[in-house]
C-alpha cells in the first residue's frame, strides 16, 4: 500500500506556495497526522524554514551521508538507483526530506529519459530515472510511517516538477488575486492534462514492470486564494477584479469543463476554494526568528497584544484549511486531536 502524496503547485512564483506547505504540513501533523515534507524545488526554500543553517551546513556539506533528496537520486546519474534518505525529524510526527541547489542537475537527465522511455527496449532503466522521487519518498514515509507525504516544488513546468506531479496523488493551487496567477491557471491546467496523459501512455508501454510505478493521478483538489491587507479603494477594486475571476479561469483551464456564467459561483462560495487566507505579514519575523509556524508563537516570541490575537487567528485558519484538505483527499484524523 503506498502512501498518498499531495503538492503544492503553481508555476506562477511569489503565491505563497512554500509558506503553505511549511505551515500546512506543521498543522496536520500537531492534527495527529504523520507527514514526511519533501522539498523539490532546487531553491530548497521549504529547508530552510524548517532547519538553521547550521543544520544546512552539516548536511549538504557532509559527503559521506545521503541527507538530501539530490543526495539520494545521484546514483541514478551514474548506472545505479536511489538511496534511501536520511530524513530530518522535525518532530514526532513531521519528518523532512531536505532540498538541495544541486538537485538542478537532474533536470536534463529527467528531461531526456521522458522522450526516451517509449522507444527504450529495456524500460527498468528510465522508469527507475522517471519515478526516482515517488520511490524514494514512498521508501522513507513508510520508514518514518508517514500518513501523509506532502510536495514543495519550484514555480516552473520544468522536468523535476514533471516528476514530482507523477508522484502526486492530489494538487492545490495556491494562488494570489492578480493577473500573473490567472495566466498561470492558463498555463498550468494544459500541462498537467498533457503530464497525465503522457505518463498513461509510458506506463502502459511497459506491460511487465518489474517494481511499483505511481499512478500519476494529478487529481486537483481545489486552490487556496491569499488575501491582502489593501484599504484603499482602488488597491480593493484591483484586487477584487482578478479575484472575482478565479473560479471560471480555474474550471476552464485547470478542470477542463465548460462554464455557464449563469450558474457560476462567486469566490466565496466556489466549492473548489479551499480557503482564502490573510498573508500574516505582521507574524512573519517573528515566525522566522523563532524558527517556528506562525500559528504556534508565543508570548516569549514577541506575541503580544495585536499579534497575540493574530496568532489565534492564524491557528484557526490554518486549522480549517487543513481539516477541508483532509476530507477531500479522504485522509483521516485522529478523533483525540480534533
Amino acid at each position: 500500500m503506498t502512501i498518498p502524496v499531495l503538492t503544492f503547485f503553481n508555476n506562477k512564483g511569489g503565491v505563497g506556495k512554500t509558506s503553505l506547505v511549511y505551515h500546512l504540513s506543521s498543522m496536520f501533523a500537531a492534527l495527529g497526522v504523520r507527514v514526511l515534507a519533501v522539498d523539490l524545488d532546487p531553491q530548497a526554500n521549504l529547508t530552510a524554514a524548517f532547519l538553521d543553517e547550521d543544520q544546512l551546513e552539516e548536511i549538504w556539506e557532509d559527503e559521506t551521508t545521503t541527507s538530501t533528496i539530490f543526495d539520494s537520486i545521484k546514483p541514478l546519474l551514474d548506472v545505479g538507483d536511489f538511496a534511501p534518505v536520511d530524513y530530518q525529524i522535525i518532530n514526532s510526527r513531521l519528518a523532512l526530506i531536505p532540498g538541495d541547489l544541486a538537485l538542478s542537475s537532474f533536470e536534463d537527465q529527467l528531461s531526456g529519459t521522458w522522450t526516451d522511455v517509449l522507444s527504450e527496449t529495456n524500460k527498468a532503466r528510465p522508469f527507475r530515472i522517471l519515478t526516482a522521487f515517488w520511490r524514494s519518498a514512498q521508501e522513507a514515509a513508510t520508514r518514518f510511517g508517514a500518513d501523509l507525504v506532502v510536495i514543495d516544488v519550484g514555480p516552473n513546468l520544468g522536468a523535476i516538477n514533471r516528476a514530482a506531479l507523477l508522484s502526486s496523488n492530489h494538487v492545490i493551487v495556491p494562488l494570489g488575486a492578480d493577473l500573473f496567477s490567472l495566466q498561470g491557471l492558463r498555463n498550468l491546467g494544459p500541462t498537467l492534462r498533457n503530464w497525465r496523459e503522457g505518463w498513461e501512455k509510458r506506463r502502459s508501454s511497459w506491460t511487465q514492470p518489474t517494481f511499483d510505478l505511481p499512478d500519476g493521478d494529478m487529481t486537483p483538489v481545489g486552490y487556496i486564494a491569499m488575501r491582502r491587507g489593501v484599504r484603499l479603494t482602488r488597491p480593493v477594486k484591483a484586487y477584487t477584479r482578478w479575484l472575482d475571476q478565479i473560479p471560471k479561469e480555474f474550471r476552464q483551464s485547470v478542470l477542463d469543463q465548460k462554464v455557464d456564467p449563469k450558474t457560476l459561483p462567486s469566490i466565496g462560495t466556489d466549492p473548489y476554494c479551499l480557503a482564502m487566507l490573510k498573508n500574516y505579514n505582521s507574524l512573519m519575523p517573528l515566525a522566522q526568528e523563532a524558527r517556528k509556524p506562525i500559528f504556534f508563537l508565543r508570548a516569549a516570541d514577541g506575541a503580544i497584544g495585536s499579534h497575540a490575537n493574530a496568532v489565534q487567528k492564524a491557528y484557526s485558519d490554518f486549522k480549517t484549511v487543513a481539516l477541508e484538505i483532509a476530507q477531500r483527499i479522504d485522509l483521516t484524523l485522529p478523533e483525540s486531536f480534533l
